[in-house]
């Protein structure tokens, strides 16, 4: 983490320390406090925005894993997400297993998957490779849709709460403290493992796989590693989704999904562990706004019937435009920025 001026590392473990402050401390300790009270003084509706939030986020770091710090382009995550939600809804409805047991299961099923699918990534890169998972997008909601003495088929399927020993999550408020301890275990993850010998193997291989090939890395390992990784947080998103929503059709994961996932990461930051939250809760709050708004603007300006509905996409694509252009690192650079200039701020008079 970078470091007021004036602060420096003596040790190893200093040096590796998440948190090396006392102002980071203060802010992570005040931040817990406001996440694990919310459901005291939020409403259902905004528990439910947050749980969706917290799931996005899990999904968005395993995309972020696998294009932002290893480069390697998936337009086919929504795909993997219901993989591992219909794993999860098969073995807790069909089978009557514990929810542990089918949220471990989703994660490792939809990695699995992934390393099919991420096999190409050997070969093929960038648009092609873009294109490859598009097909694995397609062909899984083909396999969910026509898979009917199992999933469901187009008529879906009913998803159980989830539940660990007696304890059932089924209010927004208990659901919010499940989702939220895993995100937040997730994201830790996230953040030690691009720092490992892994993470920073996934970098060079995003920077110039060739001259990572030259210094040693092994490109298939690390490539399908980074898929399976991916798609593995994928499916423990995907199962959180079935349990909180409690019913499952195809429908739910369909490609504007992936893109919105890829829009998540490039407007939150690529190859940052705060870009996916950031490009979470934008994207999330932009939708919020937006189905606040659009039956205002219907009923003010007398729009025709069925206009409010394409303002979503609209605004969506043109945020993703925008950050593209005025900035391209996301708002993770942003916030970095922001730091810094906190820090300089006394010494600007």
């Amino acid at each position: 983490m970078d470091l007021p001026a004036g602060t420096r590392n003596y040790t190893y473990a200093q040096d590796m320390a998440i948190f090396r402050t006392k102002t980071h401390w203060a802010m992570l300790l005040a931040l817990l406090v406001i996440l694990f009270t919310a459901p005291l003084y939020w409403g259902n509706h905004w528990l439910s925005v947050a749980n969706l939030i917290g799931i996005t986020i899990i999904a968005a770091t395993g995309l972020n894993i696998l294009t932002g710090y290893c480069g390697q382009l998936s337009i086919g995550h929504a795909g993997f997400i219901a993989v591992g939600a219909y794993t999860s809804a098969v073995l807790t409805n069909r089978l009557e297993l514990p929810f542990i047991v089918g949220l471990l299961a989703a994660g490792i099923i939809a990695g699995l998957i992934g390393l099919i699918f991420g096999t190409p990534s050997v070969r093929v890169k960038g648009f092609y490779l873009a294109i490859s998972t598009i097909a694995a997008q397609f062909i899984l909601i083909w396999v969910i849709n026509h898979w009917t003495s199992v999933t469901g088929g187009f008529r879906g399927i009913s998803v159980p709460p989830a539940s660990i020993g007696g304890m059932i999550f089924v209010s927004q408020s208990s659901q919010f403290y499940l989702i939220l301890v895993i995100t937040v275990l997730v994201v830790f993850l996230a953040k030690n493992l691009a720092r490992t010998r892994v993470g920073r193997a996934f970098v060079a291989i995003r920077d110039n796989d060739l001259a990572a090939e030259v210094m040693g890395i092994n490109l298939f390992r690390y490539k399908l590693l980074a898929f399976f990784i991916g798609c593995f947080l994928a499916g423990i998103a995907g199962s959180l989704l079935a349990h909180w929503i409690g019913f499952l059709n195809a429908e739910n994961f369909s490609i504007m999904d992936s893109i919105l996932y890829i829009g998540i990461i490039i407007i939150g930051g690529l190859g940052t562990t705060t870009g996916p939250i950031f490009g979470v809760i934008f994207i999330r709050m932009l939708q919020q706004g937006i189905t606040f708004i659009a039956p205002v603007l219907e009923s003010t300006f007398a729009l025709p019937a069925g206009f409010t509905t394409g303002i979503g996409p609209m605004v969506f694509g043109l945020a993703i435009v925008l950050f593209l252009i005025l900035e391209p690192r996301g708002l993770a650079h942003r916030w970095q920025l922001f730091k810094a200039s906190y820090r300089l701020w006394p010494f600007s008079y």
